[in-house]
């Protein structure tokens, strides 16, 4: 079993990423490793845009519906199965998925896991053999970025960066529910884990970003921007409507 995810793994996801990878190592100007992850970085998140997008505002509506989810939950409060049904019925009434959020979490935690090898054991010479017949061998990576920052190193600016991103990232839609002046104040619980997401993920983010190459921290802030910027006219598009 484990041998097939393996197998499945490497053939559809560390592969493609790889050859994507030093295809722009190849193609763009100065064979800068941190330039090339940086357009695989934008490639991967155009490719996910539909997802993020539809994931994004079924959260915003989500938070929107928080007052009447409240209403259901005092309303049968004592009949957990009456509960469960009405809130599925809201839900399915305002035509959303309520688990959206988590597949695009789904989807994009294996990506990060193969992007994990790739930065890891993608500049090994005797990973070139993965490459696939089309794409041309540089028979080495240089991974120097901008000819300043080791990539196969952490560097810890890097992740320092990434974490006050993640912060700005969280904050964002945290300012924009608070700004709603139709929502009413959100549960307690919800209160305590938003404020646990915007102070303790950026955190937790530059702790694992110290210890893991600084390639992936350049994915991680190219990352960071585009969902900020993707958020940004998102809130936008939606305070005009």
């Amino acid at each position: 079993m484990f041998e097939f995810i393996g197998i499945f793994f490497n053939i559809f996801l560390y592969k493609p990423l790889f050859n994507s990878l030093v295809l722009f190592y190849n193609i763009l100007p100065g064979h800068d490793f941190g330039i090339a992850i940086i357009a695989l970085t934008l490639a991967i998140k155009f490719i996910l845009y539909p997802l993020s997008v539809k994931a994004f505002k079924s959260q915003k509506v989500l938070q929107d519906l928080q007052p009447k989810v409240k209403e259901i939950q005092n309303k049968y409060k004592d009949d957990k199965e009456k509960l469960a049904k009405a809130t599925l019925d809201l839900y399915k009434n305002e035509k959303i998925n309520p688990f959206s959020g988590f597949f695009l979490a789904f989807v994009q935690l294996p990506i990060l896991i193969a992007l994990y090898n790739v930065f890891w054991q993608g500049l090994k010479p005797e990973q070139l053999n993965n490459l696939y017949s089309f794409i041309s061998n540089p028979s080495q990576i240089n991974p120097m970025f901008l000819g300043m920052v080791d990539l196969s190193k952490p560097n810890i600016y890097f992740a320092i960066i990434a974490g006050v991103l993640q912060f700005f990232q969280t904050k964002m839609v945290a300012s924009n529910q608070k700004k709603d002046k139709n929502a009413s104040k959100a549960p307690d619980m919800a209160q305590a884990m938003q404020t646990q997401m915007l102070y303790v993920f950026p955190v937790i983010t530059i702790i694992i970003l110290l210890s893991l190459p600084s390639a992936l921290g350049l994915y991680w802030i190219i990352s960071s921007i585009f969902s900020i910027i993707q958020q940004y006219y998102i809130l936008k598009k939606q305070k005009h409507e």
